[in-house]
């Protein structure tokens, strides 16, 4: 598998033609219905077995081995002979035999419908070891509020992907700090919250438990550590794995009621593995840019691997962009999100060229509306993706978790299946 990105002029069959691939099959690893449809500036990923690369006009080492997901390093030892900063068009390249590891990939999924849940999940049960299922609310008496996911978890049964129970501090629309502190301080709803816990756990036949707790005050941050350490005694004595959700800090001094309560070592020590919301950076009611840019990520994975094993680490990533109306006015209107696939689509009917932020490592691109109004998508491809998983190998991480199902990208899931071996718990 590599990825191509479209030249202008091109066509599809000449991409395929070029690689030995059949149209068909890059048609359908890229959600693409019309051939003709292709839009300048478009990632595609395309399949080949193809070991060797001619080099084309403003090629580098280092475009080349982001076409391909391997090392400069691994493209120079292949290539022993060639001078990098002598490349020529022309000259052909052997490819390195990329090496699959195994991870543990993870996907949150909002029930929403019998039919759209079922759906959601024979789509990409393939590629996830794990489906974590958002989200069962404590109330302020400890009671559960569940989703209705019953037949969410009977299409995961069939499948040999297993079903993680996430359970939020969420009420009113938002994660609520004083929920989390009453839970935390009130003996007789946090018993009650424990025992609801590891009932449903058992009753629904759930692989492991993620503790979603967000925004919770900074003061509480011992009170939140206390409780992590108590449930997880009760749900490890049960049998079942805790994880939890953690902001994206990148150190321990970090302001803000998002982070200071996410205690990162504490966390390390008590769960079996965290999973880093590595994203929102760009979010919809914030200046436009991109959602997970890589810089800003790997800051967050310097700090997290320094006090967590990396063993335990979950990458966040984002099935998602945004379409921001310019200029941006704080306050103003949100951007509007959309998947990945409908940010190329729309793309193509309103004639933009797609560009790549290679600081950010994310595409992009500027239209105006029928208001003559401007806007800026920023969104996912095959080459921020690629990017995301060359950290995962990079780092040494246990695996990646999708925030979140049910957002069109076929991309991720052929690029995801290529680079590693799913790790499976059923």
């Amino acid at each position: 598998m590599l990825i191509e990105t479209v030249q202008a002029g091109e066509t599809l069959w000449a991409i395929a033609r070029r690689f030995g691939a059949n149209v068909d099959e890059v048609m359908r690893l890229n959600g693409i219905t019309d051939p003709e449809r292709l839009v300048i500036g478009e990632a595609l990923v395309v399949p080949t077995e193809a070991r060797r690369h001619t080099v084309r006009p403003g090629e580098s080492f280092w475009s080349i081995s982001r076409i391909y997901g391997v090392t400069v390093e691994q493209l120079q030892a292949a290539n022993p002979g060639v001078n990098p900063n002598l490349l020529q068009p022309g000259m052909v390249l052997n490819i390195p035999e990329r090496p699959k590891t195994t991870i543990q990939s993870n996907g949150y999924l909002l029930p929403v419908s019998p039919q759209s849940d079922q759906a959601n999940v024979r789509n990409v049960a393939e590629f996830l070891s794990t489906f974590s299922i958002f989200q069962y609310r404590t109330d302020v008496n400890g009671d559960l509020v569940p989703p209705n996911d019953a037949a969410a978890l009977a299409a995961i049964r069939q499948t040999d992907a297993v079903a993680m129970m996430v359970v939020t501090n969420f009420s009113e629309g938002t994660f609520s700090a004083p929920l989390a502190h009453t839970i935390f301080t009130d003996q007789r709803a946090r018993e009650r919250l424990f025992s609801e816990i590891v009932r449903t756990l058992r009753d629904k036949r759930f692989y492991a438990l993620n503790i979603d707790f967000e925004h919770v005050f900074p003061a509480d941050r011992e009170r939140y550590n206390n409780f992590l350490r108590e449930l997880a005694g009760r749900v490890h004595e049960a049998g079942f794995p805790i994880s939890t959700a953690l902001a994206p800090k990148m150190s321990a001094t970090q302001v803000g009621e998002w982070y200071e309560a996410h205690d990162y070592p504490v966390h390390g020590q008590i769960v079996d593995f965290v999973i880093l919301m590595t994203y929102e950076w760009g979010w919809s009611g914030g200046p436009p840019m991109a959602v997970a840019p890589i810089p800003q990520v790997r800051a967050v994975l310097d700090y997290a691997i320094s006090v967590i094993p990396r063993q335990k680490i979950l990458l966040g990533a984002p099935l998602y962009g945004y379409d921001w109306t310019l200029p941006f006015v704080k306050g103003g209107k949100f951007a509007r999100s959309l998947s990945p696939q409908a940010a190329v689509e729309q793309a193509a009917r309103v004639g933009a060229n797609i560009q790549f932020d290679y600081t950010a490592q994310a595409p992009f691109y500027r239209y105006y509306d029928a208001d003559g109004k401007e806007h800026v998508v920023w969104f996912e491809d095959a080459r921020s993706m690629q990017a995301k998983f060359n950290l995962i190998d990079a780092y040494g991480l246990r695996g990646i978790s999708y925030w979140v199902l049910g957002n069109e990208f076929p991309q991720n899931w052929a690029l995801l299946q290529d680079r590693f071996n799913i790790r499976k718990f059923a």
